[in-house]
């Protein structure tokens, strides 16, 4: 709330920098002395510049946001998105904006960065010329590349290192021209920079060195650059990257005081030549420096923050630590990396073989780190930054520093640093700070750490020390991070995987048996079974493998709305011939389904009841099709553009390759689902680079991306490995699969699995390309098993009459019954919508019609417990044990009730209960994946996976719902249960669709079908 006596603060820029600021006075200003008014030029409010090159891998500007808007409004901050301020004035102390906003002000705040500098050469406004400095500069470089294929940067510093890799990772032949003798002169020596480029050059980029662009030529278009030595270079798209330049125009036009190569002047307290007007960041100009990092932007807007809240503080010049990574190299510098032999000695390593390279300077009595550079191995420059910064005395000997030993604070644990030590630089956090967070915040994750300290938020080069302080003080308080599969499995899914490659595990009773406890559940029944069909590839039709699956696997298709299934066939790399067309249409018409085409170049055909799978496969069968696998967790398609088969522009065959991968890769269970895509050209039609494996078509071969992915998390695809001929690529992509298959956690993506893969891409090109891990030969051999072994599941179960029973819809009848109510749309049928307001017909019968029917027991299995049998009742034989599938459920049909019946065969029980899941009305239930929770046998429905008591019927999650149970016995072969009359369990559970449809659209709680 605004009040007479606050003063104003006019932020002017709302980059990092200036929204750092913001966060900070709202911190310290607990007494709500100011507003706070900023204006951001660009089209978003603050995001991470630092981490701007990652928009190329998930394209999603989201992602780098610093904070959405809701807490600007949640803490008072008036932000103007798009608007610039254009004028201040100073004698009536007011900021006007270009959309006419007046500001009055007690203050003004400049935070208004830089802009990237463009050298006046003589075609730099040809188009194809782009700088690389804002979301909308990526997208513009995006956007550009799609149709070009050669690129170029000038400049070889921070910025231009990562635009190179952007424009390489686009698929372009990249070229970084740097005028200077060495890549990175303002952060690294000649030493370093020789080993940065040869590693730049093994990804395939060329550096040229003392290289001056004199022109741009080319048509409208770029085309070359002539450089000053008259050599040229052709090029169709040109990336500057040369420094940057102050954004002081304002001041200078208000009449402030700047530098005579640009900057705002500032004092120690960060004011200018007005005492009332401040300059922090990239804009400012003090003691003759401007600073291009943001970490000394961060510290400048923490100072005039608690200057303005009381806090007499002043800016002295700061670290200018920095470690990234470039074209996938660590490169490091901190402290005084360029001191002179009067101050420093040095102490250097160098590697060629490895590609590392350390330069770290000492005093000359070797008590003291004065500052170094990284390259090739940046691991230990946590701890090298925070010696450095150290007054203390080192605590090792200077050659221990060399030889390091890798990872965080390794070299001599965290506990040799004070708890004064600096841990992240950016934004000034010490290592007692992070531990009072973790201790009084109860912190358990590395997240929780960055959220509550902001440690590890900026360039994230300290987040390895922080990684060990959340670890230490975990292991302090006795805790620890539970990592188990589920509570049946105090495993990981690796570890399990190797359990059951290593001791040669074939089913889920055996592993429980040896290594786990319980029943198992609907977490670890499908996680293992995927790893068994991933290592053994046997049929999960099959009798031990078939009740493990989620019912997408269970029943070889998807589950759709009310328990209807989608077929979908598999048409490799989307080439289909007009025959095959006709008969998918005949057999949609024939069983009345749904047809939609995919994403994925694949016809989708819904509305399929479970008993109708096997005839619909066996028709799709007889004309050549086989299971597309949309059900599984496996390959679902290679998507491909026509490549030279048709497109004027294609370079490579890049449907017939997508045939190959798809019929080599078809029915390989995965932790997750895998998409490929094979593009014909540059131009990507396929979009290739959103898929978990994608080639791109060059002139010589392929570009091999991996690890990308599309939905709700887009990522963007990582560049393996390039212009390989379509044997190499296939054999990389058999490593990487079976490398995904063995080490990647539960329902883990690709994307996800490398994000968490420690070294990332680098370390997985170690082990697919350079065998790094010695095991390429066994992941291929391993690849040639399931090839060699794979059988089409739909046929499999179309030829054997005992696998067809598993898919009738009733054990103890022929009839069927469709369950759903379908209404027309667009000339097609589908189900009809849940209504808006939809209420569980279970909550609305459970205290009017559950409270006067009769009482049907609630024990399981053959007993009731020693109770006599509610009156009323009979036991009614409902089919044979063989029925009634292993560790699994099947449904009976009584009267107009549908009931689910359960072999729970590892427990030695039997248990029955409503087939419809109350949580959407669906008849589902006896698909489920039975296990237990604790002591409890329970069912988890597979739409939603609300689970429930087999015993009570009570939800398990805790929701207002249940199902009723009913006790069973067995007797020989013969199933019984115990059943009050038909009429009486139909006017309660029947399964007529207008009485379900009245029930979900009644608002009362007394469905008129059910009598109270």
């Amino acid at each position: 709330m605004i009040t007479k006596n606050m003063e104003t603060i006019v932020v002017i820029g709302n980059g990092m920098v200036g929204h750092r600021f913001c966060e900070k006075l709202v911190e310290f200003d607990t007494t709500k002395q100011y507003r706070v008014v900023t204006f951001c030029e660009e089209p978003r409010a603050a995001y991470d510049r630092v981490g701007l090159t990652s928009f190329f891998a998930h394209r999603d500007a989201e992602k780098l946001m610093l904070a959405n808007l809701e807490w600007y409004r949640r803490n008072g901050v008036e932000l103007h998105i798009g608007d610039r301020a254009h004028t201040i004035d100073r004698k009536k102390q007011r900021v006007i904006s270009d959309k006419g906003h007046e500001i009055k002000y007690d203050h003004v705040v400049f935070a208004t960065g830089s802009y990237p500098f463009v050298p006046p050469i003589e075609g730099i406004k040809l188009r194809g010329v782009f700088v690389y400095r804002t979301i909308e500069d990526l997208r513009r470089i995006i956007a550009y590349g799609q149709h070009v294929k050669k690129a170029a940067v000038l400049g070889g510093g921070l910025l231009g290192l990562e635009a190179a890799k952007a424009a390489h990772d686009l698929g372009l032949e990249t070229n970084v021209i740097e005028y200077n003798g060495r890549l990175m002169p303002r952060q690294i020596d000649e030493a370093g920079s020789r080993m940065l480029v040869k590693k730049i050059e093994e990804l395939g980029v060329k550096v040229l060195l003392n290289k001056g662009a004199k022109e741009i030529q080319g048509n409208g278009c770029v085309e070359r650059i002539v450089f000053n030595d008259k050599e040229v270079l052709d090029v169709d798209m040109i990336i500057v990257s040369t420094g940057i330049r102050p954004r002081d125009e304002l001041a200078k036009q208000c009449g402030i005081d700047v530098g005579e190569r640009g900057g705002i002047m500032v004092n120690d307290q960060l004011q200018t030549s007005d005492q009332q007007i401040y300059a922090i960041g990239e804009c400012a100009l003090h003691a003759g420096m401007v600073y291009g990092l943001v970490a000394p932007g961060y510290e400048m807007a923490e100072v005039v923050a608690k200057n303005f809240c009381g806090e007499a503080v002043t800016f002295r010049g700061t670290d200018l630590s920095t470690k990234l990574k470039l074209m996938g190299v660590d490169v490091a510098s901190f402290g005084d990396n360029d001191a002179g032999p009067e101050i420093a000695k040095p102490l250097v390593y160098e590697d060629p073989f490895g590609g590392v390279y350390k330069k770290l300077l000492f005093n000359h009595e070797g008590t003291k780190l004065l500052g170094g550079v990284l390259v090739g191995d940046a691991s230990d420059f946590g701890t090298l930054s925070m010696l450095a910064k150290s007054p203390d005395p080192l605590p090792y000997q200077p050659g221990e520093l060399i030889l390091g030993s890798g990872g965080g604070a390794a070299i001599g644990g965290i506990d040799a640093f004070s708890d004064d030590a600096q841990v992240c630089s950016c934004n000034n956090v010490t290592k007692g700070d992070i531990c009072q967070a973790i201790r009084k915040g109860d912190l358990s994750t590395l997240a929780e750490v960055k959220a509550c300290t902001k440690a590890g938020t900026g360039c994230g080069g300290c987040l390895p020390l922080v990684t060990d302080l959340l670890n230490e003080e975990l292991s302090a308080a006795g805790k620890s991070v539970n990592k188990s599969l589920c509570e049946h499995f105090s495993h990981t899914r690796q570890e399990l995987y190797e359990i059951i490659r290593v001791k040669d595990i074939k089913t889920f009773d055996e592993l429980i048996a040896s290594h786990g406890n319980g029943q198992g559940c609907e977490i670890c029944k499908p996680a293992i079974s995927s790893i068994l069909a991933g290592l053994w590839n046997e049929q999960i039709t099959e009798q031990d493998q078939h009740t493990l699956q989620d019912t997408n696997d269970r029943f070889l298709a998807n589950i759709q709305r009310g328990g209807l299934y989608s077929v979908v066939p598999r048409v490799p790399g989307g080439e289909i011939t007009p025959d095959k067309l006709m008969v998918l249409g005949q057999v949609a018409k024939k069983y009345g389904l749904y047809t939609k085409i995919t994403g994925g170049q694949r016809v989708d055909l819904f509305g399929a009841q479970v008993q109708q799978l096997p005839d619909i496969w066996e028709e799709l069968v007889d004309a050549g099709f086989e299971s597309g696998h949309a059900y599984g967790k496996s390959l679902r398609t290679v998507k491909s553009c026509v490549g030279t088969t048709w497109c004027r522009y294609g370079v490579q065959d890049s449907v017939g390759l997508a045939i190959r991968l798809e019929e080599r890769y078809r029915g390989i269970r995965a932790p997750h689902k895998i998409k490929m895509a094979v593009s014909g050209c540059v131009r990507e039609c396929a979009e290739a680079q959103c898929k978990d494996v994608g080639l791109v078509a060059t002139e010589t071969g392929y570009n091999l991306y991996v690890c990308g992915n599309g939905g709700a998390k887009p990522r963007h695809a990582e560049l393996l490995a390039t212009d390989l001929d379509e044997d190499t690529a296939v054999r990389y992509i058999d490593r990487f699969m079976i490398y995904y298959i063995r080490t990647a956690d539960k329902l883990n993506r690709t994307a996800v699995w490398v994000e968490k893969m420690e070294g990332g891409i680098e370390h997985l090109r170690k082990v697919i390309i350079d065998d790094s891990l010695g095991i390429c030969d066994e992941l291929e051999e391993q690849m040639k098993y399931l090839v060699a072994t794979y059988k089409c599941e739909w046929k499999e179960v179309v030829n054997d009459p005992e696998k067809r029973k598993l898919f009738r819809q009733f054990v103890n009848t022929d009839e069927s019954e469709p369950g759903i109510e379908i209404v027309a749309q667009r000339d097609q049928q589908r189900p009809a919508d849940w209504p808006k307001d939809f209420v569980p017909i279970s909550s609305l019968t459970r205290a009017s019609s559950l409270s006067s029917s009769p009482d049907l027991s609630r024990s399981p299995s053959s007993a009731t417990n020693g109770r006599k049998p509610a009156p009323n009742t009979t036991w009614i034989k409902v089919g044979i044990t063989s029925d009634f599938p292993k560790d699994g459920g099947a449904t009976i049909k009584y009267g107009e009730v549908q009931l689910a019946v359960y072999n729970f065969t590892s427990r030695g029980e039997w248990y029955a209960c409503q087939n419809m899941c109350p949580h959407k009305n669906a008849f589902v239930l006896s698909r489920g994946i039975i296990g237990n929770a604790g002591e409890t046998p329970k069912v988890s429905c597979p739409l939603h996976k609300k689970p429930f008591s087999l015993q009570t019927g009570e939800s398990l999650s805790g929701e207002d719902f249940s199902v009723k149970v009913f006790p069973v016995k067995v007797e020989g072969d013969e199933v019984f249960l115990l059943l009050p009359p038909k009429s009486q369990l139909d006017a309660l559970l029947s399964t007529d669709l207008h009485c379900v449809r009245d029930c979900r659209e009644k608002k009362s709680a007394e469905p008129e079908c059910v009598p109270v």
